[in-house]
């Protein structure tokens, strides 16, 4: 596991050190993520976008907090 830098003030949410790039990269994945669920499970009862907004604003929160 590698050692957070000491000149690094930055604590978020996520239980290991991340770069601006790991954020985005992880709100990738979550979007992905949220985008296949949506289509097996709500699909019938909400459009793809109000997935897209959810996505996006957890992604917003990932990579300003995380």
């Amino acid at each position: 596991m590698e050692e957070r830098p000491d000149n690094s003030k930055r604590d978020g949410f996520l239980p290991f050190y991340t770069n601006a790039f790991d954020r985005v990269f992880i709100s990738a994945v979550i979007l992905i993520g949220i985008h296949l669920l949506w289509l097996r499970f709500m699909e019938p009862a909400l459009p793809i976008e109000v997935a897209t907004v959810i996505s996006l604003a957890i992604g917003v929160v990932v990579v300003r907090r995380g």
